[in-house]
């Protein structure tokens, strides 16, 4: 066989046979599930035990040591100077080459930890990946591209009448973001005086903000990796976005849905053909790898808006990796690998894309992020086991067996869970409580829970229990925790 890869197969092949250390380090092992089937030698380093310790491939650190983290950026870097991590690496390391590692959030300090460790980041640097992380630089890149985003303004904003004169041609219904964040947290519908006074400070904090016309849209989330042979784009899948039933945070980002018929086929063309055109503008800039777009569609013009870049892996990832299309070629994160291998390649690119536009390459897959959405902070005192619960006719659930892969719920009766939240962790607004991922849909076409979907959120909500705080000692150190935790995503 020649050294340079050329086929699918030739990819398969490497990847089952790799023997290199390859880490995915993160607060859980949700964003690349199942990926430890493809790559030999693959194992998730975690700081959130989700599977009580019965699953071999992912690593948790026994001892913890209290602190407060303001990012996930910041329980990477604890796992990675955490003395049972490194010793587990080191254990395994050839030599001095430690192996690869992979993460959902990285920074400066993780890239000086991973050296000194002996690791390799398969990923930009962190300052690169900071820049392109950027809404405001996002939209720049788009229109550099020929990738259209809603109709907007980029200004400086230091009251309500200056966010009036600068987006005069959008009208006074506006959508505002900063430049960085959730956008759970950091998207600011304003139509009135009163709405800009309750976000102000934050709007008037930032050097520049993203104005934008508000529009009648559906969400949607396409995830792409840009290689040397060029992009490739996954399906078009639709969001889950602000259901309070989910998540406490308007906007907020709280599952997705992939299925064949996900919009129109002209809407779904254009977002595969924007998506290639801004991966191809990625590379220009220096960026490579994984990345995931989302898309506004406009509901009342059908036009087709960027909405912004999330330069990594993601909470789709979950989806985009277990596909029939990955699984009829590979998971769209083995390229990721692939293009930070030291291997010479050159793939078909367009085939690849072309085949997986096709309907029959994607089966349908949902997923719900369920957070705790009321304001009170107590102790869970139980909570669900991951694996697979199966739902009866009268919608009650009940827990059927443990497994670590979405593909173990074999139909739309059965529903995979990954425990976030456990037994002897605070329970605050906005906490992760868990993710179920099912076959099938999940919202109906007017974009609004379905009655399987809201029984499976009831149903998992119903398995935790919490134990009121008493010690305020404890209470203060809970509200605490639920502040800090409030403000970042972990998945």
């Amino acid at each position: 066989m020649s050294s340079k890869i050329t086929s699918i197969a030739d990819v398969r092949r490497h990847f089952l046979n790799n023997k290199r250390p390859i880490y995915f380090i993160s607060a859980t092992n949700f964003n690349l599930l199942g990926i430890g089937d493809w790559v030999g030698n693959f194992r998730h380093i975690n700081y959130i035990d989700c599977f009580d310790r019965r699953q071999r491939n992912v690593f948790v650190p026994r001892e913890k040591f209290p602190r407060d983290f303001e990012g996930i950026e910041d329980i990477n870097n604890y796992l990675l100077e955490h003395k049972e991590v490194i010793d587990f690496i080191q254990s395994r390391a050839q030599g001095d080459d430690a192996g690869i590692a992979t993460f959902l959030m990285f920074d400066e300090h993780t890239e000086e930890v991973c050296e000194q460790l002996g690791l390799k980041i398969a990923f930009p640097p962190a300052a690169l990946r900071s820049r392109m992380d950027n809404k405001i630089e996002t939209v720049r890149i788009g229109n550099k591209a020929g990738v259209p985003s809603v109709p907007n303004v980029l200004a400086k904003v230091g009251s309500y009448q200056e966010l009036l004169e600068v987006s005069r041609e959008l009208g006074t219904d506006l959508v505002v973001q900063t430049a960085y964040g959730d956008s759970g947290h950091t998207t600011f519908f304003i139509a009135s005086e009163e709405d800009y006074y309750k976000v102000a400070e934050e709007i008037e904090a930032e050097p520049e903000v993203k104005i934008m016309k508000r529009i009648n849209c559906r969400g949607s989330a396409i995830e792409a990796c840009a290689t040397r042979s060029g992009t490739v784009v996954g399906p078009l899948m639709t969001e889950l976005v602000g259901f309070k039933s989910l998540t406490p945070y308007k906007g907020g980002w709280c599952g997705n849905e992939m299925f064949a018929g996900a919009f129109s086929q002209t809407v779904r063309d254009k977002a595969r053909e924007y998506t290639f055109k801004f991966g191809e503008a990625l590379r220009e800039e220096g960026y490579r790898g994984y990345f995931e777009l989302d898309f506004l569609i406009d509901m009342d013009g059908g036009e087709v808006y960027l909405g912004e870049l999330n330069p990594r892996v993601t909470g789709a990832s979950s989806l985009t990796n277990v596909a029939a299309f990955a699984h009829s070629d590979i998971p769209l994160f083995l390229f990721h690998l692939l293009e930070f291998s030291e291997l010479d390649f050159d793939l078909d690119i367009a085939e690849i894309n072309e085949r997986w536009s096709h309907p029959e390459s994607i089966d349908s897959w949902s997923q719900l992020v369920i957070k705790h959405t009321e304001e009170s902070v107590d102790l869970l005192t139980a909570a669900p086991a991951s694996g697979v619960w199966r739902m009866e006719q009268d919608g009650r659930i009940a827990y059927d067996h443990y497994d670590s892969h979405p593909h173990a719920a074999e139909n739309e009766h059965e529903a995979f869970f990954l425990r976030i939240s456990g037994e002897g962790d605070f329970r605050y607004e906005g906490a992760d409580l868990g993710i179920l991922i099912t076959r099938g849909r999940l919202m109906d076409d007017d974009f609004q829970l379905t009655e399987r979907a809201r029984a499976w959120i009831e149903g998992i909500r119903g398995e935790y229990a919490g134990q009121p705080l008493q010690d305020p000692v404890v209470e203060e150190v809970a509200v605490s925790h639920a502040i800090g935790g409030g403000n970042f995503k972990i998945l």
